[in-house]
């Protein structure tokens, strides 16, 4: 796969073929539902989480990676002569960044750089597959932690709730804006900030939520063409119909994946979120 190898955390929400494709490693989160402790996306699947969600007496927890599983991994891939770049999900919502570093100092003899995202979801997820890409490419590692650098200042990532409910239970907002929100049919759009889940809009409807992320990739862009990636918690219909709408208004050179998100967002945004992860590109490209 080259001399160097991407690991990033199961956050990142890359599916298992792209994964395979690009050779990526996975180290995963635990998810603690109703005293049980899964591993996220081996020993629970996206669809069994959704399905679960809406019956929990309590919302799921999770808890990074210990340093001593990132070290497993990279002292395999350190075993094997190659260099390794490990990205992660933002620091400031999630231990995972520094469990990666203290891991890469216990794997002695090792060229090991942890980045921090400073997103989550397919916000991590397009710029880990954007770093595996060019490391199958063959280029340095200097290169590819330049490109992810550049990629984190680029890529956007956002997503409108469907529902209140999860990020009412969440303790995010109070009561009374929950139920006068879920009255009045109130989408919440929502972005990455400096690494930190932050509401940027709220609009009424969903088509309106739409139109809304629609209008802010398109102030982004600025007529510049993109690769993206799109995301969906349970609503693989409503993901369609904001894809149709992404190709027919820009130049979408690559729509490198469409994927249902896991627990991360899902116990954050509940059922039914949908949103869109990019970044231009050349002309050339």
């Amino acid at each position: 796969m080259g001399k160097v190898r991407i690991v990033t955390d199961s956050t990142a929400d890359i599916p298992a073929e792209v994964v395979q494709e690009y050779g990526i490693k996975i180290v995963p989160l635990k998810v603690f539902l109703d005293g049980e402790t899964y591993l996220d996306g081996v020993t629970l699947n996206s669809k069994e989480f959704y399905q679960r969600l809406p019956h929990l007496q309590n919302l799921p927890t999770t808890s990074q990676p210990s340093p001593l599983e990132f070290a497993e991994v990279y002292r395999e891939l350190a075993a094997e002569g190659t260099q390794v770049i490990s990205i992660h999900l933002s620091q400031k919502t999630s231990g995972t960044v520094q469990s990666a570093r203290l891991g890469a100092e216990m794997t002695e003899g090792a060229d090991i750089t942890v980045i921090d995202s400073e997103s989550l979801s397919i916000g991590l997820g397009i710029i880990v597959v954007e770093a595996a890409r060019a490391a199958r490419e063959g280029r340095s590692k200097e290169e590819i932690i330049a490109l992810v650098e550049k990629l984190k200042q680029e890529s956007r990532l956002y997503f409108v709730l469907n529902t209140l409910d999860y990020i009412y239970k969440g303790g995010r907002i109070g009561k009374a804006e929950a139920f006068v929100g879920s009255l009045l049919n109130i989408k919440p759009i929502l972005t990455m900030q400096d690494g930190v889940v932050t509401p940027i809009d709220k609009v009424r409807g969903w088509n309106k939520a739409i139109d809304r992320i629609v209008e802010l990739v398109r102030e982004r862009l600025q007529g510049r063409p993109m690769r993206c990636a799109l995301l969906h918690a349970n609503d693989f219909e409503s993901v369609m119909k904001l894809h149709q709408r992404i190709v027919q208004e820009f130049q979408c050179f690559d729509v490198i994946m469409i994927n249902e998100v896991g627990t991360v967002i899902g116990t954050y945004a509940g059922p039914g979120a949908v949103g869109i992860a990019f970044f231009p590109v050349e002309e050339s490209v």
